[in-house]
């Protein structure tokens, strides 16, 4: 029997080296269904074939094959100039790289190739490694946009890293896409100017989903000191901003916000009311009770729940015994 196979594995093997690309074709569908490891190095030589359409179904043989010993052969993959080759082979090493690949990664990462530069990065969030931390920072000032920007969110996927000051000087950077991603980041960091660069781009970025993300990162980092800066951003245009900031002030209540958050109950946009009512709920200032009364006739099903839910909250404070 073991015969018989060896000889079917040959004659696909053969039909590899065929100048006539419908016959390496049949040759690597063919070697991908029979699964056997006797496969795996010629199709990793598929790999280096000059039809793309062979390229592509070499890796998709291989991440069927499961067996890390691709890996090397995938990672170079991640540099081919066809998309479709490359988007294949980051998805086969999304399942089989490992802690073990590590060294091999950041080998890689220091190739000068943005493509290969980038699929490593993403597979680097897979990791957490903190060992890739001193790899990742001198991509922060490439002259790529997109090779910043993917090394910053990458940064938000290492273990142990708290602090990293070139990340917050990220938020000046000339290209948005870059800043979003930063901000977001940076709710993961701990830097003592964090919460200060989060306040500022919140309040004075010119993009708007910088600013939505800086509240997004604000509500994560829960700091009192933050508290101005969100309710100035309650003004905000644009209506995700107003929502994330509320969402950051319930995690801050603080009664100076008070006169702010009555006002949110009225806005244009029922997702931000809603979050104004949980706010005005968390801080518990039975100075609302009136404006939440009337906001119970808001014609968002919704908003009308939490407003309730927020009635209830300020109520059960009131009956609660003082600590005095």
């Amino acid at each position: 029997m073991s015969t018989n196979i060896d000889s079917e594995l040959n004659q696909w093997l053969e039909l590899l080296r065929s100048p006539n690309e419908s016959d390496r074709l049949v040759a690597v569908k063919t070697l991908q269904h029979l699964g056997d490891e006797d496969a795996l190095d010629p199709l990793i030589i598929a790999l280096t074939d000059q039809s793309t359409t062979v390229q592509k179904l070499a890796v998709i043989a291989l991440w069927e094959l499961a067996n890390p010993a691709a890996v090397p052969a995938l990672i170079s993959c991640l540099a081919s100039p066809d998309g479709e080759v490359r988007a294949e082979s980051r998805s086969a090493l999304g399942e089989l790289v490992s802690p073990d690949h590590l060294l091999l990664l950041l080998d890689a990462l220091q190739q000068k190739n943005v493509e290969l530069q980038l699929g490593v990065l993403f597979l680097l969030r897979k990791i957490h490694d903190v060992q890739c931390l001193p790899y990742i920072l001198p991509l922060f000032k490439s002259d790529q946009a997109e090779l910043r920007e993917a090394a910053v969110t990458t940064l938000r996927y290492l273990n142990q890293v708290k602090q990293c000051p070139a990340a917050i000087a990220l938020l000046s950077d000339p290209d948005e896409t870059v800043r979003r991603s930063a901000t977001l980041t940076l709710g993961h960091l701990a830097d003592a100017d964090v919460v200060a660069a989060l306040c500022h781009a919140l309040t004075s970025d010119v993009d708007w989903q910088v600013r939505r993300n800086a509240a997004k990162s604000l509500a994560l980092h829960a700091d009192p000191s933050a508290v101005s800066a969100l309710a100035t951003a309650l003004a905000d245009d644009h209506w995700q901003v107003r929502k994330f900031t509320l969402q950051a002030l319930q995690t801050t209540p603080d009664d100076r916000t008070l006169p702010v958050l009555i006002q949110a109950l009225t806005d244009e946009y029922s997702d931000v009311r809603r979050d104004a009512a949980i706010a005005l709920g968390a801080l518990k200032n039975p100075a609302a009770l009136n404006a939440l009364q009337q906001a119970l006739d808001d014609p968002d099903r919704d908003v009308c729940i939490y407003t309730q839910h927020a009635i209830n909250s300020i109520q059960e404070a009131l009956q609660e015994p003082s600590n005095a």
